[in-house]
């Protein structure tokens, strides 16, 4: 259960959101209480409790209580503001419009930016919710004060969090995906005829979770590390452990079938299995295939040592022993790459227990075990610390995403306030709310109009709940800030999942918290759905007439920094592969998986179901997927690059650098169309990447070259890359002849 808990929730990130605010809260209510606090001020409380403990997003722990700190004030002059502006309606509009264009404008300072502008504009808004005059300022200034010291104690006492605990947990959730990984891949060595696409769209969400939960690990080790080369030592070995896994799904599915499966299959969704006939059910090397893949699966599972005995030990030396010709078991050439395959995960696997766990017992090794330790510590000397690279330009003036962002938030606010006020003096604010909402982490205009569609679809059925919850708690005081605690660690447990689901807890809190404030009625929640519907109108107006970010225009820009970065990973690789000096390859990759996430995050209005535009999602899936096809294979090329300086035994070879050219050719003259659809860039299309490479002149045996290694993943780029032109309209020059 617990490794099930820990694949679903990665570092148990969203589980410890959740506890620590309700904790927060449920400190705040309780000191409150004992206070004899009127429910006004609970009220207050719990909304400040939420707002600062969920504002402060900082890694370091002493960077967390500092900002914590500064808060403080920028809450307390928040709310002073709000009180005493709350009779002065046109200053109070206008200052409430420059606060929302500050605390958007602060995101440029970073994360603590960030959060002084989330707690300047909630707090005003809580303040606006409880209705403060100038009056029971003091009495609010403790009902805050309590709710940031309760916040305090929540994260630093009660749920902690260290560096180095989030990571050793993100460490358990890879451990958990690769097995569920492992798991998937069996159910497709098994599956039937009906069940084999199924079985592949398992083993192609469980890759994605992986790199998933990879990437959230190459996030945290600067922080959870106790140095830059061990930080670099477990990315390599996180990186090895993910190609190895990918790569063992995608000898499986050309082994069970007649034709050798492409790497985009893994990649697309929605893709078909290659056609053709599946492994014999009772062939003896499909057994023994089936009974290594289980062992696989728990050898990641149950780490070797320890009180585990000898029975691992003997299950890792057979996996390892599958990288050596002589102990492949008599089956077709298919079938032993995938065991080969299972030998190369298993050594992965070694490699990251010892970069994590430190050195393991040796009394148990064979032969082949021992050189793989070998080799893990040949390489682990080769990795050292590489140097910075220089920081990207920033834009200036309104080109710069959080001043134009503050602008477009800004008018976006003006209309929903004006708007607001026609529907209800009162309760205008909550338009504001669903304006501010929808432009937080949003770079675009489909992503504001995904966003405000998801945030209109949770606030109805949230409606309905809180209209039937509102009737069953009455005004029993108690059962009704228990079931707000629930909904407020449900909304930020299923936050990151789905957006709708957030804003469906938020709105049946806000019901039950009307009730308490005896302001409750079925007229106030239609008007919530109404003031949602208006925020998120302006907000989409806002997006798309005020210094607008088209979703082509975002998609665009990105999909030339994947394809700059793509080219930069390839052809360090490349170069190193050909003899070239040693480069940072695993920063690169770790670049090149930072911007595709980021495309991938950009193209969601394009690829949402709901979209009438059928041709161009299918567009917009088919192209992610052949970038991460190609991010694959250049990952993959980069980390045997990285392999050369611990391998003596292996050479580079010189004729690989003018056959990657072709590839780095069609990347950028790619890169260049994207930027610009009027630039007479074309790819150029040929003879295979193997035809290119010239017979061994040098003596140097074809075993004892880098080039065998290399070749197919070289081969799969280009053609990867060559199946971009089409769909993103690059001309195509026909091969010479």
């Amino acid at each position: 259960m617990r490794d099930a808990l820990a694949a679903s929730d990665p570092g148990f990130l969203r589980l410890t959101a959740g506890l620590r605010t309700v904790t927060a809260i449920s400190l705040t209510l309780a000191v409150l209480s004992l206070l004899r606090a009127d429910v006004s001020h609970l009220v207050a409380g719990a909304i400040a409790a939420m707002v600062a403990t969920f504002a402060i997003r900082e890694k370091q722990r002493a960077r967390q209580a500092v900002t914590l700190a500064l808060a403080l004030p920028v809450a307390f002059a928040s709310a002073t503001l709000a009180a005493l502006l709350d009779s002065r309606v046109l200053a109070g509009d206008l200052f409430f419009v420059a606060l929302i264009f500050c605390a958007v404008y602060a995101r440029r300072f970073g994360d603590r930016g960030t959060a002084l502008g989330l707690v300047g504009f909630q707090i005003y808004f809580m303040a606006l919710f409880v209705d403060a005059d100038v009056s029971g300022l003091p009495r609010l200034y403790g009902a805050i004060g309590i709710a940031f010291l309760s916040s305090a104690l929540a994260r630093f006492v009660v749920v902690p969090e260290t560096p180095a605990g989030l990571l050793d947990r993100l460490r358990e959730a890879f451990r958990a995906r690769l097995a569920q990984l492992v798991s998937a891949q069996l159910d497709l060595l098994d599956a039937g005829p009906d069940e084999v696409d199924k079985a592949l769209a398992d083993v192609r969400n469980g890759t994605a979770r992986l790199h998933e939960t990879a990437m959230l690990i190459q996030g945290r080790l600067e922080e959870g590390t106790a140095d830059e080369a061990t930080a670099r030592l477990v990315q390599r070995r996180i990186a090895d452990a993910e190609i190895a896994a990918e790569r063992l799904g995608l000898l499986l599915l050309s082994a069970r079938s007649a034709h050798r499966a492409d790497t985009l299959t893994l990649h697309l969704p929605g893709a078909p299995a290659p056609s053709g006939e599946r492994l014999p059910v009772r062939d003896e090397a499909t057994a023994t295939l089936r009974r290594d893949l289980g062992a696989l699966r728990t050898l990641v599972l149950r780490p070797v040592g320890g009180d585990s005995g000898t029975a691992l030990s003997h299950v890792r030396n057979r996996l390892l022993g599958y990288r050596d010709e002589e102990n492949l078991p008599s089956a077709p050439g298919a079938v032993q790459d995938v065991f080969r395959g299972i030998g190369e995960l298993a050594r992965a696997v070694l490699g990251l227990r010892i970069a994590l766990d430190g050195p393991q017992d040796e009394s148990d090794d064979t032969p082949a075990t021992a050189r793989s330790r070998e080799e893990l510590d040949a390489e682990d000397a080769a990795i050292d610390a590489g140097e910075e690279g220089a920081p990207d330009e920033e834009e200036a003036g309104l080109h710069r995403p959080t001043t134009r962002a503050a602008v477009q938030v800004a008018i976006g606010s003006a209309l929903a306030m004006v708007g607001g006020e026609f529907l209800s003096s009162q309760r205008w604010y909550w338009a504001v709310l669903t304006c501010w909402i929808v432009f937080i982490n949003t770079a675009s205009t489909g992503e504001v109009l995904v966003k405000g569609y998801r945030r209109l679809v949770g606030t109805v059925f949230g409606v309905v709940a809180g209209i039937v919850l509102a009737g069953l708690v009455g005004r029993h005081t108690w059962t009704a800030f228990a079931l707000v605690l629930l909904f407020v660690f449900a909304m930020f447990y299923t936050a990151p999942l789905s957006y709708t689901a957030m804003s469906f807890f938020v709105t049946a809190a806000l019901g039950l918290l009307y009730t308490l404030l005896h302001t409750y009625s079925f007229s106030v929640l239609v008007l919530r759905v109404e003031e949602t519907a208006l925020g998120a109108a302006c907000g989409i107006v806002a997006a798309a007439f005020v210094l607008p970010v088209h979703t082509d225009r975002r998609t665009n820009d990105l999909l030339v920094t994947v394809l700059d970065r793509l080219a930069d990973v390839t052809e360090g690789a490349v170069d190193q592969l050909s003899g070239g000096p040693a480069v940072d390859l695993l920063e690169k990759a770790r670049d090149l998986d930072q911007a595709l996430a980021d495309l991938r995050a950009a193209t969601q209005p394009l690829t949402h179901p709901v979209t009438p535009l059928r041709t161009r999602r299918n567009t917009a899936r088919y192209v992610v997927a052949l970038l991460e096809t190609c991010a694959y294979h250049a990952r993959a090329l980069a980390a045997t690059a990285e392999l050369l300086p611990s391998k003596p035994s292996i050479a580079a070879d010189p004729r690989l650098r003018p056959a990657g050219q072709r590839i780095l050719h069609n990347i950028r003259a790619i890169a260049e169309r994207a930027a610009d659809a009027h630039a007479n860039a074309r790819i150029e299309t040929g003879p295979s990447i193997a035809s290119l490479l010239e017979p061994d002149t040098d003596g140097t045996p074809a075993h004892g070259r880098v080039t065998h290694r290399v070749v197919r993943h070289l081969q799969r780029l280009d053609e990867s890359a060559a199946g971009l032109a089409r769909p993103l309209n690059v001309p195509v020059t026909p091969p010479r002849g």
